[in-house]
């Protein structure tokens, strides 16, 4: 996934009210719309190199969108509106081990009136429900973690995806580092042990878990490797 422009560079000042950023731009204070609800928990220390995207459109409120922080030396992205783009371009390219050449990719899918899932992909009369969560923690060196704050909508999602096996699909959830250089992911347990304990149930009942990190720049976004998703 290729941005449309550059980015622009620039030093996070501070973020607050979730959705707002204020960033040092060339000696210019700007605040910027932040899309990501999560607690980017790690990512946020004054000072951190941050590339912002600037809209044209004259009835946005806000110039400038928080597109990638550069934390402990690695890019990550935190624009959790892409990660759904990332994968479907990962989809259509067979970036993908699990999923190359198939016959039918579908974006946001209900499965029944309170769930929706991000893909339903067919291929050889076999169709597959593809859930997508975006990864911005990590703590040490090598090692992604999800979720980086309790997420009671996570938990909602593995038990639905244990559902859609019943029904006859396969379930798959992917989690999409967008952290350079890992090479190990994990459940962050201590942040939320429940959706530790509801990705073992799933796990056990069929789910199928992938782990793709992705390499990162001002220019673009894409899937880069699959990495070993470690159990504790």
């Amino acid at each position: 996934m290729e941005f449309t422009k550059s980015l622009l560079k620039g030093k996070l000042i501070k973020r607050y009210k979730r959705f707002f950023v204020d960033v040092n731009l060339n000696k210019e204070i700007v605040t910027a719309h932040c899309p990501n609800t999560g607690s980017m928990k790690g990512l946020l220390d004054k000072g951190n190199e941050v590339y912002l995207f600037k809209h044209n459109d004259p009835k946005r409120k806000l110039k400038y969108g928080l597109e990638i922080i550069k934390a402990k030396k690695n890019f990550v992205g935190i624009n959790t509106h892409r990660a759904n783009k990332i994968v479907h371009h990962g989809l259509d390219n067979n970036l993908i081990k699990e999923f190359k050449n198939n016959d039918k990719i579908n974006s946001e899918v209900f499965f029944n009136k309170e769930t929706r899932f991000d893909f339903l992909i067919e291929k050889k009369n076999q169709k597959s429900f593809l859930e997508v969560k975006n990864v911005t923690l990590f703590r040490d060196k090598k090692t992604a973690e999800f979720p980086d704050a309790i997420t009671t909508r996570g938990s909602k999602h593995l038990l639905t995806l244990i559902d859609a096996i019943k029904r006859g699909y396969k379930s798959y959830l992917i989690f999409l580092v967008q952290i350079q250089n890992m090479e190990y992911f994990k459940i962050a347990k201590d942040i939320d042990n429940k959706y530790y304990e509801n990705y073992l149930i799933a796990k056990k009942a069929g789910v199928n878990f992938l782990a793709y990190r992705c390499n990162i720049s001002s220019k673009k976004i894409y899937i880069d490797k699959k990495i070993k998703i470690i159990d504790e």
